[in-house]
């Protein structure tokens, strides 16, 4: 019975997760955690990536240990950000994409390539932080003068493990320099940006199988001789969506978690002008699929909240928190969770206070009202998305799956359901995990089919909660 590993690393935490298949079920195992820490210095806001490549590594190595029967592992991880590479160097640790150096750079690149045709040529919802307008950011700086290669983060931990350059079409969908079709990157653009050709590695498929851990990583971290590396949906999204176990075209899903995920699955891209000023983007799904989704601020704000009351002092313990925050009745201010102030890190319920000022609402007098306030809040949100979802596509949404670490807050998934006026399905908690070892089982052998029968795993695999509406929408 052979057993994958997943590496999957996240905005806050990484873990690396074992997969089994039996009797047409995944069994899921945690082999190792570890926080995922931004550091501030004096040049920005930079990802950690050597801790994270050690701590993916060394847990890689426990499972390996652990688990005679593992075959492979796979890396997923956020988009967009990237390590500059020259030669077998990195230059530096990557820059976070809160980093506000990008600001500058989106004029600078909109200069010469303005929204309208940025979107048709690359499908994507503007964000600030998207990896196009970092490139600019580092071209100006000068730091990318000196790079010869760009890896984004999956990518970047594959290639120090394996010696093995790629670019994985879903993550890649995600920098603006992939052709729309998904088959190679856009030269032309990249020549009108100045970036320099070749430095952007060949872009492969999920289910690529990239080769054996090198001798030097096995020995340094301890990892069995037989385990392999290929590529999944490397962006956790893409991911994520595999382990959403929805059927037929009338459900939409959320990833919610540091971010949220609104979004359907399509067979093609939607690139009118109306998606675009709706905010709507088109990320490469596993299978030659479409994400259509928009990106809702997410989680962030609550976890952001519970640091900013940590620093001053006022330490909450979320169980307790969220207890209290379902006990709050009454009406409470809500207000837009995608207002770019909410971007960055920092004292998020002054900033919240700030916004609820502004439009004439009264600011929460406590914890739990300005927490019942984010949620009611996304679930505004979403509600928002779902309907865009079906004015842009056609489609009529019955079913949204939330999946993600959102799926575990019962109140949030109340609160969804009434202002979509749609059954909402929870879970699984571990849909990222759970789309990437699919993947990998598929790409050994251990399993086949569609991305309906791995679906289908996860609904034998899983047991989601269903919320239904309360009232009309």
């Amino acid at each position: 019975m052979s057993v994958v590993a997943a590496i999957d690393l996240g905005a806050t935490s990484g873990r690396v997760v074992t997969g089994t298949v039996r009797g047409g079920e995944l069994q899921l195992r945690e082999v190792a955690r570890f926080p995922n820490t931004p550091v501030r210095l004096p040049d920005g806001l930079h990802w950690d990536v050597l801790s994270l490549y050690s701590a993916a590594m060394t847990g890689l190595g426990v499972a390996s240990r652990e688990e005679p029967d593992l075959v492979g592992a796979a890396v997923d991880s956020w988009a967009v950000d990237h390590g500059l590479l020259r030669g077998s160097r990195l230059l530096g640790n990557p820059y976070h994409y809160r980093d506000e150096r990008n600001e500058a750079a989106v004029a600078a690149v909109h200069a010469v390539v303005g929204p309208e045709e940025l979107y048709r040529r690359n499908g994507l919802q503007h964000l600030p932080f998207t990896s196009v307008f970092q490139l600019a950011a580092s071209a100006a700086s000068g730091d990318l003068a000196l790079a010869d290669r760009v890896l984004l983060i999956p990518d970047l931990i594959g290639w120090w493990a394996t010696g093995v350059p790629v670019a994985e079409r879903t993550n890649a969908s995600t920098t603006g320099l992939l052709r729309l079709d998904g088959t190679g990157w856009d030269e032309d653009l990249m020549a009108r940006l100045e970036l320099p050709p070749g430095l952007l590695p060949d872009v492969v498929e999920p289910g690529t199988p990239l080769g054996p851990v090198t001798a030097a990583v096995r020995e340094e971290f301890g990892i069995a001789d037989t385990i392999a590396l290929t590529t999944v949906g490397s962006h956790d999204t893409a991911s994520a969506v595999v382990g959403v176990p929805m059927t037929g075209e009338d459900a939409a899903y959320i990833s919610c978690g540091t971010w949220s995920l609104v979004g359907a699955e399509l067979a093609a891209p939607v690139v009118t002008d109306e998606a675009r000023r709706a905010g709507f983007t088109n990320e490469g799904g596993v299978d030659g699929r479409t994400r259509f989704l928009t990106n809702v601020m997410g989680l962030w704000l609550l976890s952001e909240s519970m640091r900013a009351w940590a620093r001053s002092g006022q330490e909450q313990d979320l169980p307790s928190l969220l207890d209290q925050v379902a006990a709050v009745t009454g009406p409470v201010p809500v207000f837009d969770v995608d207002d770019p102030r909410l971007l960055p890190p920092g004292d998020m319920p002054a900033r919240i206070e700030a916004l609820l000022t502004e439009q004439g609402d009264p600011v929460p007098d406590s914890a739990p009202v300005l927490v019942r306030s984010i949620l009611q809040s996304l679930a505004r949100a979403y509600a928002g998305a779902i309907e865009d979802i079906e004015r842009l596509t056609g489609r009529t949404v019955r079913t949204v799956h939330l999946v993600g670490g959102g799926a575990q807050n019962a109140l949030l998934c109340r609160l969804t359901a009434d202002a979509t006026g749609r059954t909402v399905v929870a879970g699984p908690v571990e849909a990222t995990a759970i789309g990437n070892l699919l993947v990998q089982a598929r790409t050994h052998g251990l399993i086949t089919g569609d991305l309906e029968a791995l679906r289908a795993v996860v609904a034998r695999s899983t047991a989601p909660r269903t919320y239904e509406p309360q009232g009309s929408r």
